[in-house]
């Protein structure tokens, strides 16, 4: 491949670093790149994301991909809509970083730790969800911006303490500033959440295999996979928020042998701010069935407790 690859992206602080690693990989293969910065909707707005729409992130990306500005996007996969686009291939998922949420609070101090009535910032409904649910007496305060902005608002007094995903700040070199990890017991992360997206335009044979031969990391593959499954049901039959998250692990198969597998778990808000939870366990190679499998579960509790709730009134 002779050509000078373009590798198109946001042009945050989070965004160029995340490029910048895609870009690493591809010099380190032979390839010529470049990159390109192309601003979103999301990235001119202020406004919380649920209100903007899933997208708002990446529709300009890949607009500009499949109208050959860029050859290579390069995206936060839980940015990307669930449902595909016909133009692109999903060339790469690279080893996905720690998908957990992670804490930065004023004075060192973990979760557990901050008084009743302390202000918390997040713009997630999903952390919303899971942060009131622990019944810990803190207040959820609706944010935006990026790493920066948000951790400011802490250093400033102005917030507590704020919840962000682990993954985005340990990509900008700042993991010495959170306070505490937060397990997925106490809060599953979004589905894809630390996993990069990386496309090329369909018909980019060369690019595409170029990607897959690079970056690819086929258990971050499967375990997006399966979340993203779960997501994309949940999405048709619910606008709940919606944690997910898959982990490959070992398991015997029924000649005692040792054999990897695909264990999801899976979290969705009720209307009356409830947590359903589910998990199941599945092979490596039916990550989508899984997905879908777990989320009809959900489903099916959410109808229970629906119907319990309209009992009791």
């Amino acid at each position: 491949m002779n050509r000078t690859l373009r590798i198109g992206t946001r042009g945050s602080a989070l965004a160029l670093a995340q490029t910048g690693h895609v870009a690493d990989a591809l010099r380190a293969a032979g390839a010529d790149v470049e990159i390109v910065t192309i601003s979103t909707p999301g990235d001119r707005s202020s406004a919380p994301v649920a209100e903007i729409g899933i997208g708002v992130f990446t529709s300009a990306l890949r607009d500009a991909l499949a109208n050959g500005e860029i050859d290579i996007a390069v995206h936060s996969y839980k940015d990307l809509p669930t449902a595909r686009d016909p133009r692109l291939a999903p060339a790469a998922v690279p080893p996905r970083e720690d998908p957990r949420d992670a804490l930065v609070a004023r004075d060192g101090l973990t979760l557990g730790e901050l008084p009743v009535g302390s202000r918390v910032g997040t713009g997630s409904p999903r952390r919303a969800a899971q942060l009131e649910a622990l019944g810990l007496g803190i207040e959820v305060v609706p944010l935006r911006g990026n790493v920066d902005t948000r951790i400011r608002k802490v250093v400033d007094g102005e917030l507590d303490a704020v919840v962000l995903a682990r993954a985005g700040i340990a990509r900008l070199g700042r993991t010495a500033e959170i306070t505490e990890t937060l397990e997925p017991i106490q809060m599953l992360p979004a589905p894809a959440q630390g996993a990069l997206a990386v496309e090329c335009r369909v018909d980019d044979v060369d690019t595409e295999h170029l990607l897959q031969s690079t970056l690819d990391d086929s258990a971050s593959r499967a375990a997006v996979t399966a979340e993203r499954a779960l997501l994309a049901e949940l999405e048709a039959g619910c606008s709940a928020p919606v944690g997910a998250l898959a982990d490959v692990v070992e398991d015997l198969d029924d000649q005692g042998a040792v054999v990897l597998r695909l264990s999801l778990r899976g979290v969705m808000a009720t209307e009356d701010g409830d947590l359903l939870r589910a998990s199941a366990t599945g092979d490596l190679t039916a990550a989508e069935e899984l997905g879908r499998a777990l989320a009809a579960e959900l489903l099916d509790l959410s109808g229970l407790a629906a119907a319990r709730s309209e009992g009791r009134s």
